[in-house]
This record gives C-alpha cells, sequence and structure tokens, in this order.
C-alpha cells in the first residue's frame, strides 16, 4: 500500500542517526501483586470501572495491562494516574512501580535531522510551542488542547530501522490522544495537526516490521489512526478529506483481513455519506459494515452499525426500514457490552443511543420523539464528552424550535453556546448558526432576544 503524501519536500536520502537503544524493560512486580488472582482482561475492566466512577476516560484492555507488567509503560499518562490512584488510595505511582514522569517524560526532544526510515520528515515545533535547547517539555495533560504541532512523539526505528514494539505502541498512543482530545474540545483545533502523525504511521508500515505480530498491530493501528483523522475532517467540514481518510482505512483493512478494522471504516463512512447527502450511500455502507462486524462477538457494535443504518432510511423517509433498524439497535444494545467491543467504542452508551435515534425522528418530521430522545441524550451524556453535550444539546435546540417551542429552544441554544468556547466544531457550530436563524423571527420573545444578543456578542 502506497503511504499518504509526506506534507514537507525536506526529505533526505542520506543516513539518518539512530537513537541509542535502550535497556531492556523492568517487569513492574508491583503492579503484578496489585492485580492479585485477576485475569489481565477482568483486571482491565476494573480499571475502566473505576474511570468511570471519576468520570475519567480510559480505554484499557488486556494488552495494556501487559504492557505496564511487563515494563513498556514505564510511566501511566494522566488520565491512567488518576484511575490508579483512586483505586489504590494513599499510593504514589512509585508504589504502584512505575519511574517518576520527570525521569521518563522529561527528556531532551530528539534531534530535528531524525527521521523514521523512509518517512515524512519530523518538522520543526511551531514557534513559541515547543521546548527550546536546553529546557525541558513539560508533559500535556490528556485532556488539553494540543500547543504542539503533534499528537505524538514521532516513533523512530531502531538500529538498522528496526521496527518494533515501541514503533507499534507510539501508533496506537497517538490513536488513543486523537479521540480524547476530540472528545473534550471537538475537531477544528485538532485536525490541522494530524497529517504528520498519519504520515509517520503509513511510512512505518512501508519500512516493515520483521514480526508478524507488530506488522499486524503497525496496520491495525495505522487504520484506525486514518479513521480518527477522517472524524477529525467529518466534524470540521471537510467531508472530501474525511472520504479519502476512510478509504485509506478501508484499504488497509482490505490488505490485512482486519473485520475489525473493516466494519469500523463503513460504519464511518456510512455516517458521512447520511451528513453528505448520500443517505442511500448511507444505507449500503451501514450493511457493509454489518457483514464485517458479524465475524466479531460485539452485539454493541452491531448496535451502532444499526443506528448508521436507521439514520441513512430516515433521510431517505423511509419510516418503517428505519423503524425496523431502530428496533435492532435497541435489542442489540440491550444484550450489553462484550469483551469483543472495540476500543473506539467508549463513547458509544445510552446517550449516544438515544441521540442517533433523536436524529432519525428529527429527520423523518416527527418533532415530539426527537426532542423526547435528544433530552435524554443530553440528560444522560457523560460530562468527559464535552463535544457530545454541545452537540445534542444544539439537536434538541433545533428540535424544540421544529416543536412549536421557540422560548424552550433558545434555553438550549444558550447552553450549547456557552460551551462553543470549549468545543471547536464546525458542523455543530453550523447546526447552531441554522437555529440562531430560525430564532431571528421570535426576536420579539424576552428569552430568544437574550440568546440572540449573547449569540451576536460572541460571533
Amino acid at each position: 500500500m502506497t503511504p499518504p503524501p509526506a506534507s514537507s519536500p525536506s526529505q533526505s536520502s542520506s543516513p539518518q542517526p539512530s537513537l541509542p537503544r535502550s535497556s531492556s524493560p523492568r517487569p513492574n512486580a508491583a503492579f503484578r501483586r496489585l492485580r492479585g488472582q485477576l485475569s489481565p482482561s477482568e483486571f482491565a475492566a476494573a480499571v475502566r470501572r473505576a474511570a468511570r466512577e471519576i468520570g475519567e476516560q480510559v480505554s484499557c484492555d488486556a494488552r495494556y495491562i501487559g504492557r505496564v507488567e511487563s515494563g513498556a509503560i514505564r510511566c501511566p499518562n494522566y488520565a491512567y494516574e488518576r484511575v490508579f490512584r483512586h483505586m489504590f488510595p494513599g499510593r504514589t505511582l512509585t508504589d504502584l512501580g512505575f519511574s517518576p514522569r520527570e525521569a521518563v517524560r522529561g527528556r531532551q526532544p530528539w534531534p530535528a535531522a531524525q527521521t523514521i526510515p523512509a518517512a515524512a520528515p519530523v518538522a520543526a515545533p511551531a514557534p513559541n510551542a515547543g521546548p527550546g535547547p536546553g529546557r525541558r517539555a513539560a508533559p500535556a495533560e490528556e485532556g488539553d488542547p494540543p500547543r504542539r504541532p503533534f499528537l505524538f512523539q514521532e516513533p523512530v526505528g531502531g538500529p538498522g530501522g528496526r521496527i518494533g514494539e515501541p514503533e507499534a505502541a507510539a501508533v496506537e498512543e497517538a490513536v488513543r490522544r486523537i479521540r480524547l482530545l476530540d472528545d473534550r474540545h471537538g475537531a477544528d483545533s485538532i485536525y490541522p495537526h494530524t497529517a504528520q502523525p498519519l504520515n509517520a504511521a503509513y511510512a512505518l508500515l512501508d519500512a516493515g516490521a520483521r514480526r508478524r505480530s507488530i506488522a499486524d498491530r503497525l496496520y491495525a493501528g495505522a487504520g484506525e489512526l486514518a479513521i480518527s483523522v477522517g472524524w477529525l475532517a467529518h466534524d470540521s467540514g471537510r467531508f472530501t478529506d474525511a472520504r479519502a481518510h476512510y478509504a485509506e482505512a478501508l484499504a488497509t483493512a482490505r490488505v490485512t483481513g482486519d473485520p475489525a478494522l473493516e466494519a469500523h471504516a463503513f460504519c464511518n463512512a456510512a455516517f458521512l455519506a447520511r451528513d453528505a447527502g448520500r443517505p442511500r450511500e448511507a444505507v449500503r455502507a451501514a450493511q457493509a459494515a454489518q457483514r464485517a462486524a458479524g465475524r466479531l462477538a460485539s452485539p454493541r457494535l452491531l448496535s451502532l452499525i444499526a443506528l448508521r443504518e436507521a439514520g441513512g432510511w430516515a433521510w431517505l423517509t423511509d419510516r418503517s426500514g428505519c423503524e425496523r433498524a431502530l428496533l435492532r439497535a435497541q435489542a442489540l444494545f440491550s444484550r450489553g457490552p462484550s469483551d469483543a467491543d472495540p476500543e473506539w467504542m467508549t463513547f458509544y452508551g445510552e446517550a449516544e443511543l438515544e441521540g442517533l435515534e433523536a436524529q432519525c425522528w428529527s429527520a423523518l418530521g416527527d418533532w415530539g420523539r426527537a426532542v423526547e430522545h435528544a433530552r435524554r441524550a443530553v440528560a444522560l451524556q457523560n460530562p468527559h464528552f464535552t463535544r457530545n453535550i454541545a452537540l445534542f444539546t444544539t439537536e434538541l435546540a433545533s428540535d424544540l424550535l421544529a416543536d412549536g417551542a421557540p422560548d424552550a429552544a433558545a434555553v438550549a441554544a444558550g447552553r450549547a453556546l456557552e460551551l462553543m468556547d470549549q468545543v471547536k466544531s464546525a458542523r455543530i457550530r453550523q447546526m447552531l448558526d441554522e437555529t440562531a436563524r430560525v430564532l431571528r423571527s421570535h426576536g420579539r420573545n424576552a428569552v430568544v432576544a437574550d440568546f440572540l444578543a449573547r449569540y451576536e456578542a460572541q460571533t
């Protein structure tokens, strides 16, 4: 597969210096003792439950626990640290068997000349954004919006261009970080910084990994990264870019025979087709996603795909087709989560189910039902998902307005407006702008007038 083109012409064919080989990871015996008799999967589930208790979002699975216990993860990111401290009160990172953060992350940045083999070049940091000579980069919180051009440190092959565990882990971490930032801040501020990590991931595929297990992880990680970047393009209104990224992910899935990646790519393609005004394509893409997901054991994934199909039918004004798909989505959702649920589906809970159903009823012009489900979507949303709270609140405002309640619509729109300081999403902003435009015809209503004044001041 041909990697995406590099975004800079400064590649060099001259040999690049390699980073010194690090010593072998030291197993984290302390963390292993804390796991006790639980299996890695059971302990990962306990970590996810603890995260939900404090409103944190982590994508913990058995592989992550294995990497911690093997010593591959010397220090957790801030989100995991908060969860571990909640699970084991009074213990420090050192008590948990980790190295101090400053010893792990306070290293000098890599020289700009170092690149991954045959990869896109490492660009210079933006002015006043990165650490200068002799200074150390302060580790950013996972929830912070990006301050530097890159969302992860560029992976570099070992001596002789060997591609191994560190490079695969770097790609996987890039995917997690992009998703977390999007959940909290929306796509607009993130998407411009994603070309370099995506190019780097596909360059790693071209460089090749000797071990099949590492190659499989790289393909899956690069495909998931392409989907994540595609979603950022989608949410920021760049539909052509999004379509290209999803196609790249789908091609990666087909090359490797990865049904989970294929299902994800088709699922997102269905969502994009609906928003781009191609509802029949949305239905076909959702049905293709269902065929791929049929090889997996995840009712929740099939439930989300059914909702994508329902959205296509709704935009085709096919009420019966939409209702059948909605019933299927609800029945599958009721089966509960499973160990086979993909890591990227952490956003899909009852709130998302309600929100997507609200969109279907809105497309069908059943405003009463749309309002009912949109209200539930807002009320049930995890505070971590700021972008989705803004989205569903904006949709609630639109549905209330269509249902003949302009004052209630103005109240909801005002709540969404307050969130737009934190969320940068062209898609949500366009929806809110349309609601404000329609509300102007009700400007004599005091509640509406108050919202319009605040809206005009912000825009």
